[in-house]
């Protein structure tokens, strides 16, 4: 802690008078939020991204897993689309938000398949 602030105290106030270049005070904390952007917000804005054009495209007979871990299949959209009707197993089925569903895996295999081409 002495060692810290014995540096600040060694880059104190510019002498006789002179005044910072207000620019290069505010550099640092202007990098660090580039860097911020570019390492953390961009990637997790695309993320979002995906995942929303991901629910806009589910479609009866995908197979599907949700937030919760229940693979199922859907058999049906309610309510302006926002209720998926899903089912886990023979007779089965459950209603739940479009939004928690997590990945369309009927979705992933045919783009694998496509890849693969």
């Amino acid at each position: 802690m002495h060692v810290l602030l014995s540096v600040f105290a060694m880059t104190g106030q510019p002498s006789s008078g002179e005044a910072g270049n207000p620019f290069a005070m505010f550099l640092p904390l202007i990098l660090i939020f580039l860097i911020m952007w570019l390492l953390i917000f961009r990637p997790q804005s695309r993320k979002q991204k995906q995942h929303r054009m991901m629910l806009a495209n589910v479609q009866s007979g995908d197979r599907v897993l949700t937030i919760g871990g229940i693979y199922g299949t859907v058999k049906g959209l309610k309510k302006d689309d926002k209720v998926v009707i899903l089912e886990i197993s023979k007779d089965c089925k459950i209603e739940l938000l479009k939004s928690s569903i997590a990945q369309n895996l009927t979705a992933e295999e045919r783009s694998r398949a496509t890849v693969k081409k």
